[in-house]
């Protein structure tokens, strides 16, 4: 059993140092058109905008990505191209 858990824990780590689908294809996005709102963010990967807000609030948090000036005329800083 305990290999099986070590196994486990391999994963998560894997996993952990990657960056979803969606998060990716934020930035993609963000980096393309720094200008771009939340519902666009939404309506182009397919996801909800409530899913997007909580991926840019990890985004955030863990430096990928920050927002500059207002929440209505600002833009997104994407943190460098090697995400």
């Amino acid at each position: 059993m305990r290999r099986n858990a070590d196994n486990k824990r391999k994963l998560g780590d894997k996993l952990g140092d990657k960056l979803g689908d969606n998060r990716q294809k934020i930035l993609d996005l963000m980096d393309r058109d720094p200008k771009i709102s939340i519902p666009q963010l939404a309506s182009e990967i397919g996801i909800s905008a409530t899913a997007v807000e909580k991926n840019i609030s990890w985004l955030k948090e863990n430096g990928y990505v920050k927002r500059t000036g207002s929440a209505k005329a600002g833009r997104w800083q994407v943190a460098g191209a090697g995400y």
